[in-house]
């Protein structure tokens, strides 16, 4: 039997605060989906599977002024476009984004509750999460939708971008279905139009003018425009930069500051400027008004 410190330390962990635990126990939040549960109707019939709405595409990467989070605005629900403005890059506090890639109505309830479970923490505790706190809380949201996950009902693989005030660090995670969550170094993707992405990532960062970390903001918003609009070009699902429509990806950028969204106006100057550089025989030159 444990005594003296250790034991006083194993009472602080069990009394530390969980808010979906909290929630749970009012009768707020459903207990998690069992693994085992029988697939659906809505997974197994393809008339109603293509009504499940899906958000893609979503990158992060470091630079030099922080983490850039950018995600395509288009939902799609089987080959219809359900929604050309939808908000992939969500802030969960002052220094943490979370950009989804799946089922939105999970994804946005997830990053609710996780919005609510840091200021749960911060008012309860009278300090900040910290940075594993929070990681491993998203990771927590994903085991539980497992079920969800599995039946093809509500898959949601995020990406979560934070600046660690404590290591004074921009930090950048991506996770798989089952809430395993892996940092990276240089930049990350999710949805169906992430092979593209990462494949104009790696090219910039390897072979580029200078390494994704060293870029500057003006630099970086550039890549990422190219990037999701490269993903459009191979991936229906992924709207990129919509030129008739005048529909620009959401842009976020996450630094010691806190967290800033970059205005369309700036990302349509950023977009002409890269159009008026192409060669003048290019045939993806167009006039933007």
């Amino acid at each position: 039997m444990e005594t003296g410190p250790l034991r006083n330390a194993g009472a602080a962990c069990a009394a530390m605060p969980d808010f979906t635990e909290v929630l749970r126990r009012h009768g707020a939040l459903p207990e998690p989906t069992q693994i085992a549960a029988p697939p659906t109707a809505l997974a197994q019939d393809p008339l109603l599977a293509g009504l499940r709405t899906q958000a893609t595409t979503i990158l992060a990467f470091k630079f030099c002024g922080g983490v850039l989070v950018a995600g395509d605005r288009r939902a799609t629900a089987g080959n219809l476009v359900v929604y050309d403005r939808a908000d992939k890059v969500l802030e969960i506090d002052r220094h943490s984004l979370m950009a989804i890639a799946g089922v939105p109505a999970t994804a946005w309830e997830m990053a609710r509750t996780l919005e609510h479970s840091f200021q749960f923490y911060r008012r309860s505790q009278l300090q900040e999460l910290s940075m594993d706190g929070k990681v491993r809380a998203l990771s927590k949201l994903l085991r539980e939708n497992l079920g969800m996950a599995m039946q093809g009902v509500g898959v949601v693989v995020p990406l979560f971008a934070a600046y660690d005030l404590e290591e004074a660090l921009p930090r950048l995670y991506f996770y798989d279905v089952m809430g395993a969550n892996f940092e990276v170094a240089d930049f990350a993707a999710s949805g169906s139009g992430s092979p593209s992405v990462r494949a104009v990532l790696q090219y910039a960062n390897a072979y580029g003018p200078r390494p994704l970390a060293k870029m500057n903001e003006e630099e970086a918003v550039l890549l990422a425009l190219r990037a999701l609009d490269t993903a459009a070009e191979n991936d229906t699902a992924t709207g990129g930069v919509d030129r008739h429509g005048r529909v620009y990806p959401l842009v976020k950028i996450v630094n010691p500051s806190g967290i800033s969204t970059l205005p369309e106006a700036l990302l349509v100057k950023a977009y002409q400027r890269d159009l008026q550089s192409l060669p003048k025989n290019a045939l993806t030159l167009v006039e933007i008004e």
